[in-house]
């Protein structure tokens, strides 16, 4: 039986504004900003989407769910990994891991990592420890040390058999 192997990566950055609910992972973290987007603007779950597509050579998130797309203002972003769940389970794939790493100067995201991991497993149908969910800051370095925004990477491994 010959298996198949593919990786995608993904990469998005949020500006952070004052008065936003800070949606990081499928969770609210409580701080004094949030990401500004088309929808909730959660950019860990936007890198998710982004690296799993690109992994089964489906575009981006933005080809998928268009930001001048009315009906995806202020959408809830696991909706749109549900979608993307289906797109691939369509096309015969699994996932095997995802490697993400959030930037953030602040608040820290540590604490919230067993909820983030614990809310994108169930909205994937993976187990948790397919996930890996880490943070770092920029050594108050560029926008995210600054404070401006946050950003995000994430590799995925899908297979199909």
């Amino acid at each position: 039986m010959k298996i198949k192997i593919r990786t995608g990566f993904g990469y998005d950055v949020h500006q952070l504004q004052e008065g936003l609910d800070f949606w990081l992972g499928g969770i609210k973290i409580p701080h004094t900003h949030g990401a500004l987007g088309h929808s909730d603007a959660d950019v860990l779950i936007h890198v998710i989407c982004d690296a799993l597509l690109g992994a089964a050579n489906m575009r981006d998130i933005g080809f998928h769910f268009s930001d001048k797309d009315p009906q995806y203002k202020g959408i809830d972003s696991k909706i749109l990994l549900k979608e993307v769940m289906h797109l691939l389970s369509r096309e015969g794939y699994e996932i095997g891991n995802i490697d993400s790493t959030i930037c953030l100067q602040e608040p820290k995201v540590n604490p919230h990592i067993p909820d983030m991991k614990a809310c994108l497993a169930k909205v994937m149908g993976i187990p948790e420890h397919d996930i890996s969910i880490k943070a770092t800051t920029t050594e108050h370095l560029g926008f995210v040390g600054k404070k401006e925004g946050v950003a995000a990477f994430a590799t995925v491994l899908i297979v199909k058999q």
